[in-house]
């Protein structure tokens, strides 16, 4: 009988883990797609707007409201991270980065930040919106760690929608996996 159950357990863990490998994550709150582009609604289908465009997604976590995209502006103290092929896990370099960006962000406490999940263009776009998820959450998980309150943090996946650079190369892909950061103030 105590076989059964472990042999039952080990098959539904199996099988909760193959099944998420590409399911793109989604987020309890969502930002409203800007005019022009399409987003993943919760059930995973597009919605667009007028002129189509690719696929986004956006939290904000701590706050029960939507976040508005508006008024973010990049910020010359906070430059991008960059990611191994097909991670999301941080680099020694982009924890150095992260470091820095997080003394900064602590200094500058009245300041919201967007953190932008990028992706090369290799992949589905489902699959480079949740990778582009994971990479923008591992960042905002990284500085909350280092005293970055939260609340102030919105996460969005740009998946492969807005690369960099459009060269077919590894040196322009690799360009493209980042993590970019926006600030407005509140």
């Amino acid at each position: 009988m105590r076989i059964t159950a472990f042999v039952v357990q080990a098959f539904l863990l199996v099988s909760l883990a193959a099944g998420c490998a590409m399911t793109p994550a989604t987020s309890t709150t969502a930002a409203p797609a800007p005019s022009g582009t399409s987003m993943t609604t919760p059930d995973g289908s597009r919605s667009s707007s007028q002129s189509g465009g690719g696929t986004r997604q956006a939290s904000s976590v701590g706050s029960t409201t939507r976040p508005r995209l508006e008024g973010f502006r990049v910020a010359d103290s906070l430059s991008d991270i960059h990611f191994d092929f097909d991670k999301y896990e941080l680099t020694a370099d982009s924890m150095k980065t992260l470091d820095t960006h997080a003394e900064w962000l602590k200094a500058n406490p009245k300041h919201l930040v967007l953190i932008e999940g990028h992706c090369d263009e290799r992949g589905t776009d489902a699959y480079n919106v949740a990778l582009g998820e994971r990479r923008a959450k591992a960042t905002q998980n990284y500085l909350a760690a280092h005293g970055v309150r939260t609340a102030r943090i919105t996460i969005i996946s740009y998946g492969e929608e807005r690369p960099m650079c459009s060269e077919h190369s590894e040196e322009c892909w690799a360009k493209n996996r980042r993590a970019h950061f926006m600030v407005k103030a509140q």
